[in-house]
């Protein structure tokens, strides 16, 4: 767009068993972290069942999704938004930044690299779109005033404040074992090929960019038409 304006547009999401199409969804949603329970949920109801496996990027690595693959019993490779910072060198460098810090379980308490300690305030709880809680603990340190590193650690007037989601790190400790293991690894790298070949076939190859009926059935239609015409066109070559 890079104009600013407002236009029309639909979340396509597929999923896809060797870049056969095997399940679609569309949406009126922007954030990809919204739509995957949905996704899922449409993939169930056509096919009887979900895969035993699903992999995603990190668009979709939000506490939401992670509990519910937890409940329904699915391996998730899924990414998080800052896995792949975290496996940078440059990571463990950024002092500033509340992950790398330290936390004393024992009394609740952050300290950072002035050794100061930033101790629990409250809570705040944020509903998602789907009607998901997700609560967020707020830490803040006693004094930041004398601070000889508060120009780098906040631009705040006042004392350096924290929300941690102790849950979602729960979940992106584990999600972090699967996607750096031998079999996360693998499954990574082929997600892209996976999926996006099958976009590029149909945007770039057949030159579809933009739908051509209007409502939201009508381009549920549309796109599983060009699914379909996606599947039969690869198998006529296998």
């Amino acid at each position: 767009m890079l104009n600013g304006q407002l236009k029309p547009g639909y979340n396509v999401q597929i999923g896809t068993e060797n870049q056969f199409v095997v399940g679609f969804s569309i949406h009126q949603k922007t954030n990809d972290m919204n739509v995957l329970i949905p996704h899922l949920d449409q993939v169930q109801k056509r096919l009887g069942r979900l895969p035993r496996t699903v992999v995603a990027d990190a668009g979709y690595g939000s506490e939401e999704n992670y509990a519910y693959l937890e409940k329904m019993g699915l391996e998730g490779i899924v990414k998080y938004p800052l896995f792949s910072k975290q496996q940078k060198r440059s990571w463990c460098k950024q002092r500033f930044r509340f992950e790398n810090w330290g936390y004393d379980p024992a009394r609740d308490e952050y300290f950072c690299p002035n050794h100061q300690r930033l101790t629990f305030r409250g809570k705040r709880i944020r509903v998602t779109d789907n009607g998901y809680r997700t609560t967020f603990r707020s830490y803040e340190c006693s004094s930041c005033v004398e601070c000889p590193l508060k120009p780098q650690c906040t631009r705040s007037a006042w004392n350096r404040r924290i929300e941690v989601n102790p849950t979602l790190i729960q979940y992106q400790l584990q999600a972090r074992e699967r996607l750096v293991s031998e079999r996360g690894r693998s499954l990574r790298a082929r997600r892209g090929v996976e999926v996006e070949t099958v976009f590029g076939r149909i945007k770039q190859d057949w030159g579809f960019r933009r739908f051509t009926l209007r409502g939201l059935e009508k381009v549920k239609t549309e796109w599983g038409l060009l699914c379909i015409a996606h599947n039969l066109a690869k198998l006529a070559v296998q």
